[in-house]
């Protein structure tokens, strides 16, 4: 799920060909998610990221837990909710 974007500026120094040392920032955006499978909140760069998958139209799995895996079940998941007649009693939130 995701949850917010934010921002982190990190400092660096470096050395010029002429050999004088001078400081300079970067600033990098991040994306905090909540994994879909555990709960878990995890931080990716938004630079590593498709844009398109930036939303909550997309599963977000963290990195401790088995995408593949995930991904499987919720194939199963739709797959039952196809498979339901018209006439069922189950509700469709229950799969």
């Amino acid at each position: 799920m995701y949850l917010d974007e934010f921002s982190r500026k990190s400092r660096h120094t470096r050395k010029s060909k002429t050999g004088i040392v001078h400081e300079y920032s970067r600033c990098k955006t991040y994306i905090r998610f909540r994994c879909d499978n555990c709960g878990a909140e995890f931080e990716r760069a938004r630079s590593k990221m498709s844009p398109n998958r930036l939303n909550n139209n997309y599963f977000h799995v963290c990195e401790n837990c088995n995408a593949k895996k995930f991904a499987q079940r919720k194939g199963v998941e739709k797959k039952q909710m196809w498979n339901m007649t018209a006439s069922s009693s189950t509700p469709i939130s229950r799969l």
